[in-house]
């Protein structure tokens, strides 16, 4: 598989999924905060976590098999630019705190999924 066709198909995927997800979240906790981004941006650094660290230690993939998971799919999934969307409208509509609140828990928590999923290979595999 080419690498440029392993991001494309991992990005349909991966938004694909953010879609999803959104919907779905959308559909449990209603409109007042973006729950689909915050939830995929979280979700999405775990695995990223996961399979670096996996990589690291135990599993190996293809370039193309790398570049569909790492690029593709979870690029595709995760959602930085609709993030900021989301930050900037919330600023816009006089929703200063929650804004803060949503950019430092997602960027906080981001880096602590991804941490999570360094430490889950770690404990599971060595």
């Amino acid at each position: 598989m080419n690498g440029l066709f392993a991001v494309a198909i991992g990005g349909a995927v991966g938004a694909s999924g953010r879609y999803l997800l959104s919907a779905q979240m959308l559909h449990w906790f209603g409109s007042s905060f973006p729950w689909g981004t915050f939830s995929a941006n979280l979700i999405g650094s775990f695995i990223m976590g996961f399979v670096a660290e996996g990589l690291a230690l135990k599993f190996h993939l293809s370039p193309e098999m790398r570049s569909f998971v790492m690029t593709g799919l979870l690029g595709g999934f995760t959602t930085f630019s609709a993030f900021s969307l989301d930050a900037a409208n919330m600023m816009e509509r006089g929703d200063g705190l929650l804004s803060l609140l949503y950019v430092g828990g997602s960027v906080i928590g981001a880096i602590a999924a991804l941490f999570a999923g360094l430490y889950f290979v770690r404990l599971v595999l060595v």
